[in-house]
C-alpha cells in the first residue's frame, strides 16, 4: 500500500510538472503558468472536505483522481488567464482586463465546471455492483472543482495582478541598472 502511494504520488508530481510544462510553451512564458497552478491549492481544499463530508477515506483510487484533479483545474485558469493578456495586448490596463475577463469567462468557466461535476454525480454516488470502490474518484474531482472553480474565479486575477506588478518592478529596476 506504501509503494502504492507512493507511486501515485509521483504520478501526480509529474502531471503538475507536465501540465506546467505545456502551459509555459503555450504561454511562452514561465509567470502565468505558475499564476494558474496557483488554483491546484485551492483544489486541495475542495478534496479534503469532500472526503472528510462523505466519510470517504485517501486510497489509491481517489489519488488517482488527485492525478486527473490536476490536468482538470486549470482549465479555468488557462481561460481566463488566456483572456486577460488578449485584452493586454490589445492595449487594455491590467485592471480593466482583470474586470472585463472576469464578466466575459464567467459563464463558460462556470458552464464547463458544471458539466464535469454533473457528469461525476453518478460515480460519487457508487451506483451499481462494485461501483463504489471507484466513488471516492468522484468525491475527489467533485470537491477539487467545486472549490477550484469558485476561489479561481477570486485568487487567479489577484495572483495575476500581484505577478504582472513584480515583474513590472523588475523590468524598470533592471533597466535603470540596479539589482536586487
Amino acid at each position: 500500500m506504501y509503494e502504492a502511494f507512493g507511486e501515485l504520488f509521483l504520478a501526480l508530481l509529474l502531471a503538475v510538472l507536465f501540465v506546467y510544462m505545456i502551459m509555459a510553451a503555450q504561454f511562452e512564458s514561465f509567470v502565468h503558468p505558475f499564476t494558474i497552478m496557483f488554483s491546484l491549492p485551492l483544489a486541495a481544499i475542495g478534496v479534503l472536505w469532500a472526503l472528510f463530508f462523505t466519510g470517504h477515506n485517501i486510497s489509491v483510487v481517489s489519488i488517482i483522481g488527485l492525478v486527473m484533479l490536476a490536468g482538470i483545474v486549470v482549465n479555468n485558469g488557462i481561460v481566463l488567464v488566456d483572456y486577460i493578456n488578449n485584452l493586454r495586448r490589445r492595449g487594455m490596463k491590467i485592471h480593466d482586463a482583470i474586470i472585463k475577463a472576469g464578466s466575459v469567462r464567467l459563464r463558460p468557466i462556470l458552464m464547463t465546471s458544471l458539466t464535469t461535476i454533473l457528469a461525476l454525480v453518478p460515480l460519487s454516488l457508487g451506483i451499481g455492483q462494485g461501483a463504489e470502490m471507484s466513488a471516492s474518484m468522484g468525491v475527489v474531482v467533485i470537491g477539487g472543482l467545486i472549490t477550484s472553480t469558485l476561489l479561481t474565479l477570486v485568487i487567479t486575477p489577484v495572483i495575476y495582478a500581484t505577478f504582472d506588478a513584480l515583474g513590472a518592478r523588475f523590468r524598470r529596476r533592471r533597466v535603470n541598472g540596479r539589482d536586487f
